[in-house]
């Protein structure tokens, strides 16, 4: 017992250590009763050259001299924590949450989210690990204008309307941030600044040039309203240049836009690798030194990647920048951390003492569950074959390549939740023992190699026993003695960055070598599956094998009865999530009239299909037909999916399709010919169980497209022009298959009593909207506004939304206040010049259209401004 005591006093004396140096004159940093700017000051004057550059890389190290704990500034929360070795909630993704319409669903998503991040960081810390997707300082929103539905990484945007990004990113980071007088819950960074929104395979390289009103209509509203009016903590410049300049090095994006008109006072931080960009692939710049000179007097403050800024020393010694230029950066990266509360005792941050208890509570589940269901946009629903009636229903089949798939429903930037609901399991769910259900994967995303399972532990073995021999090093090369060596049953794991295996070995920079014998039971072919995140390869009796499918790694083998054969596989991971999966069954080539035989006697069939972040994201090896590098060429339904839906739908019965996707999909056929498409995004670990509600009634879907569904990629203009000319709503003149807005529900809505009023130099709109159905359910009203001018103007631009529940039958008056910003359009320079003459304002369910206006579906009327 008295041991006991003199640790615990041992303890209690290293934490009260720092707070008491804070009585000394050189810790005065540590005296949280002052100014945060003084304590701010009082830190980096004490530090030397050296330590104030080696604070300005994203993995920080500590400076023990001060008691300045490590710190690595990267950090992930696109649709709930992303990356990390603890369980948490997965959200929707981004484009999913934008097509909710609904800011204080988005506002309290990131509210759970951060709470999450701090459980985890004051665990992690008070465990002594500070590595990387550890922190509180999250590079979310993307707030880029996904202008093209080709970009493989607009899945992490709100959309093509800068009105609504702008609405539901400033809602992200006010849940994100929160809302105490002194400290930030956690820091948000608003990305990729600016004019960067595809090609993936060029980014590194690219130059946007775009037109002043191009600039200021559509690129930089959204950064504006989260940099003036938001406050994010946070910018990250993207790695494109803009007019010549790499963009964390540009005088009218940085030093004009951002610290001068806007007077930004948080920190920048580079993309990962972007300073590098600068003298290796923009070739702006002679070499590292020149380039982080540039960057830091620009005002990037941080370097994410491959330690550029490691140079600055050099360039001090050069005269490229001064000591004190360089101290401008390092204050502004302390002075968040200072905001985090990173240098003050618990009892004064009011968010310290958050517990790992939050993660993954029922609370967040719940909300997951209910953002899912906001997100559901239903496209098709001819004859009111939705929602479904469990009454009539004995037998439904369920086909496709995302119906059983946890990993789309995740998408991308994800952690990792302990339970992950797919469409298939949601379906069996829902119906319960009353109604048979039956399974065909039929195809893959792209191609109609189908895998099943016949996995047999006992035909893997070592030294005799089942199973594999398993080695881990704590390298990536797997050099020197493993770390960790152990027997384990099979190869199955998901693992967050920076989770703990056994003996030391943590998934970060780590390799491991699996070995096994193969003995199988019978002769024939059979199909080994490896499934893998970094990288993998499988070699059998010492070759190495091929993948015969580029998505999924595939190895067909002829098998004899009676031989054995040596299995190895080989794995290593960089950083972020650590997968690996193996696998053993059979491959077969799809007969799709076979699949839609075995199905034909269903009475619905639901097909559960679209794309994947496997094939659309950021900068990726795939490189197949409408694919390029995670972007694609192609906006169709991949030709394998369709052929299959044909098949289906040549049996008769109806086909209810459900579109999982991060980006709008060309459904030339599958609109005409289908009566029912629901389209479900990547809809985070609820997702299964928020389709089946959908199908079934238990929820009215009213998710809204927040992007321009067009027919086909003869509609799009050249993916590398970055002109806003024939793009996105606002001005694109053709007509589209789905438009911007739109999203049907199980019941109607009708507008009426239009009211208009000047008031403060702005309007006040009024409008009635009544549900005229015979169910309950949520209608997103939408303002629109069109002024005609001598000057190129948008056809129309949302300008008010407000998602609002009805009972049947149940009215309410919805008012937007429409300020003197929103009835002004931007010049041909860039300014903004007053709304004049004739305005259009329309408010609905919807854009206007004819047969809109003529159902009362929505609302129009003109003013007249001076």
């Amino acid at each position: 017992m008295k041991k006991f005591l003199i640790l615990l006093s041992f303890c209690g004396l290293l934490f009260a250590l720092p707070f008491m140096l804070a009585a000394q004159t050189n810790h005065k940093f540590l005296d949280p009763d002052l100014p945060i700017d003084e304590r701010v000051n009082n830190l980096v004057g004490q530090m030397t050259l050296e330590e104030k550059i080696s604070q300005m890389i994203n993995t920080a190290p500590a400076i023990e001299r001060l008691g300045v704990p490590a710190y690595n500034w990267w950090n992930e929360a696109l649709h709930g924590v992303a990356r990390s070795p603890y369980p948490v909630t997965s959200f929707p993704q981004a484009i999913g949450m934008a097509a909710t319409w609904d800011v204080e669903s988005i506002y309290q998503m990131a509210d759970y989210t951060s709470d999450e991040g701090r459980a985890i960081y004051h665990d992690s810390s008070r465990k002594g690990k500070t590595g990387i997707f550890l922190g509180l300082t999250y590079w979310s929103p993307n707030i880029n204008i996904f202008r093209d539905p080709r970009w493989g990484r607009g899945q992490e945007t709100y959309g093509e309307d800068p009105f609504l990004t702008g609405a539901i990113g400033s809602s992200f980071v006010k849940g994100l941030q929160g809302d105490h007088p002194v400290y930030l819950k956690s820091s948000a960074c608003a990305k990729h600044y600016a004019v960067h929104s595809g090609p993936e395979w060029n980014r590194h390289t690219y130059d946007a040039k775009v037109s002043n009103f191009d600039l200021w209509d559509t690129y930089l509203p959204a950064f504006k309203e989260l940099v003036v009016d938001t406050k994010v903590s946070g910018v990250m410049c993207a790695y494109n240049a803009f007019f010549g300049q790499p963009c964390c090095g540009s005088d009218e994006l940085m030093m004009d836009i951002l610290y001068n008109q806007w007077n930004f006072n948080g920190y920048v931080t580079s993309d990962c690798g972007a300073i590098y960009d600068f003298f290796q692939t923009h070739k702006t710049h002679a070499d590292a030194a020149v380039a982080s000179a540039d960057a830091v007097l620009h005002g990037t403050d941080c370097e994410c990647g491959n330690g550029a800024y490691k140079a600055l020393a050099d360039a001090v010694g050069r005269g490229l920048i001064t000591e004190e230029e360089i101290d401008l950066s390092v204050k502004r990266l302390f002075k968040i951390r200072f905001q985090l509360g990173m240098f003050d005792p618990d009892d004064r941050n009011p968010y310290a003492k958050t517990p790992v208890s939050v993660l993954e509570c029922d609370e967040h589940k719940a909300h997951a569950l209910k953002v899912a269901r906001q997100s559901m946009v239903l496209l098709k629903n001819e004859n009111k074959l939705l929602p479904l009636d469990k009454k009539k229903i004995k037998k439904i089949a369920v086909v496709g390549p995302n119906a059983n798939d946890e990993s789309v429903l995740l998408a991308y930037y994800y952690g990792y939740p302990t339970k992950v609901t797919t469409l298939l399991e949601g379906i069996k769910s829902k119906v319960g023992k009353n109604i048979q259900v039956v399974y065909e994967k039929g195809v893959n995303l792209t191609d109609n190699l189908v895998f099943t399972s016949r996995y047999d532990d006992k035909v893997f073995s070592y030294d005799g026993k089942q199973g594999f021999k398993a080695n881990y090093y704590q390298n990536t090369n797997r050099e020197g003695t493993p770390g960790l060596s152990r027997r384990e049953k099979e190869v199955d794991y998901q693992w967050g960055d920076g989770q703990d295996i056994a003996n030391g070995i943590i998934t970060r920079q780590m390799s491991a070598h699996w070995s096994t014998v193969y003995s199988p039971k019978e002769s024939g072919e059979v199909c080994f599956y490896l499934k893998a995140d970094d990288w993998a390869e499988l070699y059998i009796d010492g070759v190495k094998q091929n993948s015969v499918s580029q998505i999924y790694s595939y190895f067909p083998f002829k098998a004899e009865k009676g031989k054995k054969y040596n299995i190895d596989i080989y794995y290593r991971q960089h950083a972020d999530n650590a997968e690996i999966t193996f696998d053993l069954g059979t491959l077969k080539t799809t007969n799709y009239a076979e699949v839609a035989n075995s199905v034909k006697d269903a009475d619905i069939i639901i097909f559960a299909g679209g794309i994947s972040a496997k094939i659309e994201g950021e900068e990726m090896p795939v490189e197949i037909e409408g694919f390029k590098k995670g972007d694609r060429t192609s906006i169709a339904l991949p030709a394998v999916q369709r052929e299959m839906l044909s098949a289906l739908h040549a049996t008769g019965k109806p086909v209810v399709f459900v579109l999982m996707t991060g980006s709008a999909i060309g459904l030339e056929w599958e609109s005409q010919n289908l009566p029912a498409i629901i389209n479900a995004w990547y809809s985070g670990q609820a997702g299964g169980q928020a389709i089946a509600d959908v199908i079934f009634g238990d929820y009215n879907p009213a998710g809204r497209l927040p992007v321009t569904f067009y027919k086909n990629v003869d509609d799009l203009p050249d993916f590398e022009d970055y002109s806003m000319r024939n793009r996105t709503y606002r001005y694109f003149t053709g007509k589209a298959l789905y438009p911007f807005g739109y999203g049907l529900s199980y019941t109607t809505f009708q507008y009426g009593s239009l009211d208009i009023s000047g008031k403060n130099g702005g309007q006040v709109v009024k409008v009635t909207v009544t549900n005229t159905g015979d169910r309950e359910g949520d209608e997103v009203v939408q303002l629109y506004l069109s002024n005609k001018r001598d000057f190129v103007t948008p056809i129309r631009s949302l300008k008010g939304f407000k998602r609002i529940h009805l009972k049947a039958g149940e009215s309410q008056t919805v008012e937007f206040a429409l300020t003197a910003d929103e009835l002004s359009l931007v010049s041909p320079s860039g300014g903004k010049t007053p709304m004049k003459g004739d305005v259009l304002i329309s408010v609905g369910g919807g854009q206007p259209s004819p047969d809109a206006l003529a159902a009362q579906k929505c609302i129009q009327k003109k003013i007249t401004l001076p």
